[in-house]
């Protein structure tokens, strides 16, 4: 396979809301604390790895809520 040529540094994914969730991720990028703290010593290609673990970290988070959301009853109470 080709290599893709990098023409634009690749740029963090920080959106500047920089807390913690349960499993540890922050809850903006979803990078784990080392991802943050070590972004600017990391390859490119270590960058756009830790971005596909953001990525899919995303998606299964908002399935795990959507699945969550789906469980509550679709009938209202009759009391």
């Amino acid at each position: 396979m080709a290599e893709q040529l990098e023409f634009f540094p690749i740029q963090s994914p920080c959106r500047g809301i920089c807390q913690s969730d349960e499993r540890g991720y922050c809850r903006g990028c979803m990078r784990s604390r080392d991802e943050r703290f070590n972004w600017q010593k990391l390859s490119d290609p270590q960058k756009q790895e830790v971005l596909r673990l953001c990525r899919q970290r995303f998606l299964r988070k908002q399935r795990a809520t959507s699945a969550g959301a789906s469980e509550e009853p679709q009938q209202s109470s009759l009391f």
